[in-house]
């Protein structure tokens, strides 16, 4: 067991170590500095190493501070139809179902269990359970400093607090251990990365009863959530006999590792395949434009649903849940006070949600997948005044499918200000709204600007700059970071105002003097 630990250590490891001296050669300051013979080089592997074992360490507790800060306690706080600790509970209860559903740790099929079952040829049952069994002790560290402080926080009792990463490690154990009876008894292989459909529909529903019965007026008695909490432990400890004593572990990991070698070696076609389903064949698709404006209208109307399909449901859903508040203020005069609050000092939130509903990802990926990976073998393509104008034409087509959300979100929320009992400032009612619509045309020029200046794409489609994934990485952790920011909605939408038109004029002039070197593909 300890052998197999340090080599499956020894794997991990060895993968990030690579992958983070390769993201160091891609940043354009240290590309030049850098040595070629960049992995033969001890002090940079002992830097690596020492930057993979703090990731290591962090990845520990980052995640878990992250989910009780936002989805527990940060969402549960936004609740006051009952008691805080019930409503904290209620909703640790059932997000702790959902993650045993899509978090098994065990049904995760990854390129270090490839290295060593497949390649070096490791005992199947043996590698398995033993990182099995060290993800779940992360879980059970990781949880719980974080279950004792929040927990303390909302007023339930310390047993209870201590008990909770226990039960999240058990009812994890009894979701694995179901899966391996299911395959015994029909051959189906669960893979937690490709839920099938009937999962995604529990899911759904938990999630649903997590947070809609909240808002409600729903709420379990503490006393039954603890006991269901409870109850996950010796669940868990029957399902650690199924764990143990289960002989067809080389089996499921050779079902579950051929469809990642398969995407491994074929990612490009992979795509490829997937796209044509959504991309319409249609013949008698033309455009009576010329030049750039006829490629991308071309594109445009070919690639429809997978531009403008997620758009117009987000703007649905956005719109459904606006309809709910404005019902709710119908129902519950009372509430409509602290909703007035909130819509005056909460504009920094919707820096998150706006973020989360953009499309830039999937726009710049669909523009390279099926228009740049091949126009960017042709030199006129990057020419300076080919790239800007391309680029203004892209931005104004990312900005119109962005702005159909923010047009729902943006009026409505002006509509809830209103409703809720409006304000002394007429102003507040236009800065809400056009700050609603900046900060969706924000995220538009941002995520268009990255992927020309930065072009992260190999002809696989394979996110290949460390550059690239710093600037994803950096603008999250803003977004995040802004949640936490309570300032007036007229000083934040005015700002957010300034920003994006000064942001707009430096993206362009970057794109102009930079791109025609930047946008390229990679090797």
């Amino acid at each position: 067991m300890n052998k197999t630990l340090r080599i499956s250590f020894s794997l991990r490891n060895t993968y990030r170590v690579n992958g983070i001296l390769y993201s160091l050669k891609q940043i354009p300051l240290l590309k030049r500095i850098l040595p070629q013979a960049l992995y033969r080089v001890r002090g940079l592997k002992v830097f690596a190493n020492v930057l993979s074992a703090l990731w290591e360490a962090v990845s520990v507790f980052l995640g878990k501070f992250l989910y009780f800060l936002t989805m527990v306690a940060g969402i549960g706080a936004l609740y006051k139809t009952a008691p805080a600790g019930r409503v904290y509970l209620h909703i640790l209860l059932f997000l702790t179902l959902i993650g045993a559903i899509m978090n098994t740790s065990l049904f995760n099929p990854t390129r270090d269990k490839y290295y060593a079952m497949i390649l070096m040829r490791m005992n199947a049952r043996e590698y398995t359970l033993v990182n099995y069994f060290y993800a779940l002790l992360k879980v059970i560290l990781g949880f719980l400093p974080f279950s004792v402080w929040f927990g303390l926080e909302k007023g339930l009792p310390l047993w209870l607090c201590l008990l909770v990463p226990f039960s999240v490690a058990g009812v994890k154990m009894a979701v694995a251990a179901l899966s391996l009876w299911d395959y015994e008894k029909h051959g189906m292989v669960y893979n937690e990365n490709k839920l099938r459909k009937h999962l995604w529909a529990v899911v759904g529903l938990l999630l649903a009863v997590a947070y809609g019965l909240p808002a409600a007026g729903i709420v379990l008695p503490g006393a039954a959530a603890a006991a269901l909490l409870a109850v996950f432990i010796p669940a868990g400890a029957a399902g650690l006999w199924k764990l143990l004593t289960f002989r067809g572990y080389r089996e499921i990991n050779q079902q579950l590792l051929a469809q990642l070698t398969t995407q491994m070696d074929t990612t490009a076609q992979v795509i490829q395949k997937r796209n044509r389903k959504v991309i319409s064949a249609d013949a008698g698709i033309t455009s009576k434009r010329r030049g750039f404006e006829y490629l991308n209208e071309l594109f445009v109307k070919r690639h429809r649903k997978i531009l403008w399909s997620s758009a117009k449901k987000i703007a649905a859903v956005c719109g459904f849940v606006l309809l709910g508040v404005l019902l709710a203020f119908y129902l519950a005069p009372e509430i409509k006070d602290e909703a007035n609050e909130l819509l005056m000092s909460f504009l920094p939130y919707f820096v998150f949600i706006m973020y989360a509903i953009n499309r830039g990802t999937g726009f710049t990926q669909a523009l390279f997948m099926n228009c740049d990976r091949s126009l960017l073998t042709y030199s006129f393509y990057k020419r300076p005044d080919m790239v800007l104008r391309l680029f203004r034409i892209r931005l104004w087509e990312i900005m119109k499918i962005n702005l159909l959300p923010a047009l729902v979100i943006g009026a409505g929320l002006a509509a809830l200000l209103y409703a809720s009992g409006g304000t002394d400032n007429p102003l507040n009612y236009g800065v809400l709204f056009v700050s609603i619509l900046c900060l969706s045309m924000f995220f538009s020029i941002h995520y268009l600007t990255v992927y020309y200046l930065l072009q992260p794409y190999n002809a696989g489609t394979e996110i290949k700059s460390g550059t690239y994934r710093l600037v994803m990485s950096a603008t999250y952790f803003v977004c995040f970071f802004l949640m936490q920011l309570r300032m007036p909605t007229l000083v934040f939408g005015l700002l957010c105002i300034g920003f994006c038109l000064v942001y707009s004029a430096a993206a362009c002039g970057l794109v102009y003097r930079l791109a025609p070197r930047t946008f390229r593909l990679r090797a």
